[in-house]
C-alpha cells in the first residue's frame, strides 16, 4: 500500500479525512485542488470563470498522473477527477481507492454552509443544489462505485479505516 486515493463528491470531506488518515498512517497528504491552485496561481472557481471545464479536467488529470510515482501518500482528488480520461482505472492501478459516500441531502447541507465556494454550485438555491447533486451523483456513481473500498463519510472512523487499508 503506497498510495491511497480518496474519491467522492465535493463536500464529503476528502481533504479533511485525507489529512487525518495521512497522519494516522504516517503518510504524506496530497490535495489535487491545492496543487492545481499553487501550480497555476489561480483559484479553481476563478479558473472555471475564466476558462472551460474541459481545460480544467485536462490539467487536473496531469496533476493526478504526477502522483503515481509518489510513495506513502494519501491523495484527495477533486469530485470529478475519477470520471475523465480513464482516471478511475489508473487510480486503481496505482493505489488503493476509497469512495467516501454521503447522502445527497447531507452533501447539500455541507455545501450550502461551507466557507469555500465551489464553481459547480455557484448561485444555486437549496432546491437547485439538491437537483444538481442528484444529477451529478447519477453521472459519477458508476466511477465512484469502482473504488476498492466504500465508506460512510459521515460516520467514518479513521483508525478503523487505516487498519482496513493496511490489510489491502
Amino acid at each position: 500500500m503506497k498510495r491511497i486515493y480518496l474519491i467522492g463528491f465535493m463536500g464529503v470531506g476528502k481533504s479533511t479525512i485525507g489529512k487525518k488518515l495521512a497522519r494516522e498512517l504516517a503518510y504524506r497528504f496530497i490535495d489535487l485542488d491545492d496543487i492545481f491552485e499553487k501550480k497555476y496561481k489561480i483559484r479553481i472557481d476563478d479558473f472555471f470563470g475564466k476558462y472551460d471545464e474541459e481545460l480544467f479536467r485536462k490539467l487536473e488529470h496531469e496533476i493526478l498522473t504526477g502522483t503515481f510515482s509518489t510513495d506513502n501518500a494519501v491523495v484527495a482528488t477533486g469530485g470529478g477527477t475519477p470520471c475523465f480520461f480513464g482516471a478511475m482505472e489508473k487510480i486503481k492501478q496505482h493505489g488503493t481507492s476509497v469512495y467516501l459516500e454521503m447522502a445527497p441531502s447531507a452533501i447539500a447541507h455541507r455545501l450550502l454552509h461551507a466557507k469555500k465556494k465551489r464553481p459547480l454550485i455557484k448561485d444555486k438555491t437549496g432546491g437547485e443544489l439538491n437537483a444538481l447533486i442528484a444529477q451529478k451523483l447519477k453521472e459519477r456513481s458508476p466511477f465512484y462505485r469502482q473504488a476498492h473500498l466504500s465508506v460512510d463519510a459521515l460516520n467514518i472512523n479513521i483508525t478503523e479505516l487505516a487498519g482496513q487499508l493496511k490489510m489491502k
